[in-house]
């Protein structure tokens, strides 16, 4: 028998695993079920299955189960209209009432002292309330505009802040190593901070409102635009550079001509994601005071109105899921 035949004969396919690969899995396997009981993770697997198997009745009670269950409950019939007492109103007149708007006496009795034979006595009390029927609805409308509007300037402050970070954090663009660390180093700073700890110190410093709303969204868009921006800028095609610059271009027309035709979608792609992420999380901001649907739904909450907390989680729903397709066919329009 040949060499060539012998090794053909000794030859045998090779095992995807080796014994290294088994003590990985083992050491993985044992570092999770480490952390699996410090996390609780079979107390939510048992919860869980507890809940699926009251639905399909294999047994009467579970917390989980009846905890959302009564949540969920609360939550309709969702609130539509809106009541305000008319002596609450500045300037109010019962000749010009809003549209389809209409004046609600309600009679109730409360406890008070008798100036006279200083005792407790019932007493009926009339209060006249202004009643809309769409009026809630107008107002979550108007708060839903508030937050696109957030998340709309969020990713425009994001822009401003990480294009030209990514400019000077680029090799190729900017050669001075230090000053290319620097702003390396702000844009991990900017995106190590999550929109919901930076809202918090935003809001002592700009007070109540959108404007800490927006510099949240726009600082850590920032960090997460100027990271790839700069990479892209980065992994760009040398070639068309090195002609620019071999005629002595400089390196503002060498990006113009040599780098932005290439990077160009990836910078749509990702400015359109940064939108699109910060509609939903002008929403988990306005939770800490920034302005917004957010602040609406837990000052709802706190005060335990569950049928509006219900309308602002559907608003919420709807203009989601229409943003999500409108993105869609814009990202298909442009890349």
């Amino acid at each position: 028998m040949t060499a060539q035949g012998q090794a053909q004969t000794n030859w045998s396919f090779p095992r995807p695993y080796g014994s290294r690969s088994i003590i990985f899995v083992i050491g993985a396997a044992l570092l999770l079920w480490y952390s699996g009981q410090r996390v609780e993770i079979g107390r939510m697997v048992t919860m869980t299955a507890e809940a699926f198997a009251v639905q399909l009745g294999l047994a009467e009670r579970s917390q989980v189960a009846d905890g959302l269950g009564t949540a969920i409950g609360q939550l309709f019939p969702i609130q539509l209209s809106e009541r305000r007492e008319i002596s609450r109103i500045d300037g109010f007149d019962a000749a010009d009432l809003p549209f389809l708007s209409h004046v609600e006496i309600k009679e109730s009795r409360a406890e008070a002292i008798n100036p006279q034979t200083m005792r407790m006595e019932s007493r009926p009390i009339r209060t006249t309330y202004l009643v809309e029927p769409l009026g809630y609805v107008r107002h979550v409308a108007a708060k839903m505009l508030e937050t696109l509007e957030i998340a709309l300037w969020g990713t425009i402050v994001a822009i401003l802040i990480g294009f030209p970070l990514a400019l000077v954090a680029a090799r190729n663009m900017m050669p001075i190593a230090p000053i290319r660390m620097l702003a390396r180093a702000t844009i991990g700073f900017c995106r190590a901070i999550p929109e919901l700890v930076s809202a918090l110190f935003l809001v002592i410093a700009y007070g109540f409102g959108p404007i800490a709303g927006i510099l949240a969204l726009g600082l850590y868009g920032a960090g997460f635009l100027g990271k790839f921006y700069a990479d892209d800028i980065e992994n760009a095609d040398p070639r068309p550079q090195e002609a620019l610059t071999a005629i002595g271009a400089g390196r503002i027309i060498m990006w113009r001509y040599a780098i932005l035709p290439q990077v160009l979608p990836q910078y749509i792609a990702y400015t359109l994601y940064i939108l699109d992420r910060n509609v939903r999380m002008a929403t988990v901001i306005g939770l800490v005071g920034a302005g917004g649907i957010g602040q609406e739904l837990k000052g709802r909450y706190d005060m335990y109105d569950y049928g509006h907390v219900g309308t602002i989680l559907i608003a919420i729903f709807i203009v989601v899921l229409l943003l999500d397709r409108s993105a869609g066919r814009l990202r298909q329009s442009l890349l």
